[in-house]
């Protein structure tokens, strides 16, 4: 490993880089405003009871891939490894508990001990909503809409999107125990992770990616046929919704998702630019409890995961809008010329006018090659003769061409 390389899992982003990830930030903040979304910034890391009662303790997030540590006073804290806890959290002790609708989206970095690969790192980003409150079938479709809505946005397309129902925790009894008697006569052939889930979470088992098991999950039982039907009946009522968007899906019922609080509507959006983990989005409707809370705040949301979604950018050959240069370049000849433009540099930029200057006495040529690294458009060139004359040397670096400018209007030259 390089001596300069970041912590393995991580990765830095570089200015040249950052174009693209804010496209895909700026695409979010469009489409989610449309729908009625603000901004919220939680903390990367809460107390760890936040995400043991929110996600579950049976989960394999808290099981296996939590970074957990203490703090000075002995207290358990966890970087976050998703976002939708932090934020119920934070809205726990709003009116959202109370039945009132809240609209919220974030982004940002979360954290996860898995195995790195392809578009899967220990620090990740997410860009994710969360409407939380109300119970329909109405916001269900809507927010899987909105999703599809912000990749186009963001041009991504090619997408499948997936849908299923978790039910509800009253229908879960029959359909856990016809699981558990379809697994296990087999779990001996199984991997080792589903052996333990047949007991602690037989869901995981339909979301187990490991080749042994894929035949025995493929034969498994439709547990949404075991649910009540409320619960069908409300899923029903979004694939209709989404129907009558002309918005294309497919019903999976293997797909559960892979935390505890999933309740009703579950989805995932994958890509075939991804290969074997093809996974780019996915959410759902949950009901969660926060610490010191009896009862569970309700909600819907998605997360979307940032580095899969520029991977699938790349592979589309979507362009990003070109890296800003600088407007002008300041080549100074001498002190007093460096001294007039480190005065002028400040004058631009308070303007909105991109610049750049060389604060170290180098030859024109130098200072030319700087100009020309950068992409700078323009290079205004001072020396004493210049200053004494009130005027400058304008080349314009696309064609070459080179003008006198009067310095007490050299702003309107970049207007």
């Amino acid at each position: 490993m390089a001596k300069n390389a970041p912590p393995p899992g991580t990765g830095d982003i570089f200015p040249e880089e950052i174009n693209s990830w804010l496209y895909l930030e700026q695409a979010a903040r469009k489409v989610f405003s449309l729908y009625g979304f603000g901004e919220i910034r939680t903390p990367i890391f809460e107390f760890t009871e936040v995400f043991q009662r929110g996600l579950g303790n049976e989960t394999e997030v808290v099981q296996k891939e939590m970074y957990t540590f203490e703090d000075r006073g002995g207290r358990s804290l966890t970087l976050r490894p998703e976002g939708t806890a932090g934020v119920m959290r934070a809205l726990s002790g709003t009116e959202a508990m109370n039945g009132v609708e809240t609209r919220v989206f974030y982004m940002g970095p979360m954290f996860r001990g898995e195995r790195p690969a392809a578009g899967r790192r220990r620090q990740f980003h997410q860009v994710g909503v969360e409407n939380a409150g109300k119970v329909s079938p109405g916001l269900d479709a809507e927010c899987i809409a909105m999703l599809l809505h912000f990749l186009e946005e963001a041009g991504i397309t090619g997408s499948n999107l997936m849908l299923n129902t978790r039910g509800v925790p009253e229908d879960r009894k029959d359909a856990e125990n016809a699981l558990r008697e379809h697994f296990a006569p087999h779990i001996d052939q199984m991997c080792e992770d589903c052996r333990t889930r047949l007991q602690r979470n037989v869901w995981r088992i339909l979301d187990c990616k490991q080749e042994c098991c894929q035949k025995f999950i493929d034969a498994a039982p439709d547990a949404a046929s075991l649910f009540g039907q409320d619960s069908r009946d409300y899923f029903n009522r979004v694939c209709d919704i989404l129907t009558a968007q002309n918005v294309p899906f497919r019903v999976e019922p293997r797909l559960v998702r892979g935390l505890d609080y999933y309740v009703h509507t579950v989805f995932e959006l994958t890509h075939p630019a991804l290969g074997g983990q093809n996974a780019i989005a996915g959410g759902g409707r949950y009901q969660l409890l926060t610490p010191g809370s009896t009862k569970p705040i309700q909600g819907v949301g998605f997360a979307a995961g940032m580095e899969r979604l520029l991977i699938v950018r790349d592979a589309l050959n979507v362009q990003a809008p070109p890296v800003a240069t600088p407007k002008v370049f300041l080549l100074s000849l001498g002190e007093r010329a460096m001294a007039y433009q480190e005065v002028l540099a400040a004058k631009l930029r308070h303007q909105g006018i991109s610049c750049f200057l060389e604060y170290e006495a180098k030859s024109m040529k130098s200072q030319m090659r700087t100009a020309d690294r950068i992409k700078a458009e323009y290079v205004l060139i001072l020396g004493d003769n210049e200053l004494d004359r009130g005027i400058g040397q304008l080349k314009d670096m696309k064609d070459g061409s080179q003008k006198e400018v009067n310095l007490d209007s050299i702003e309107s030259c970049f207007q």
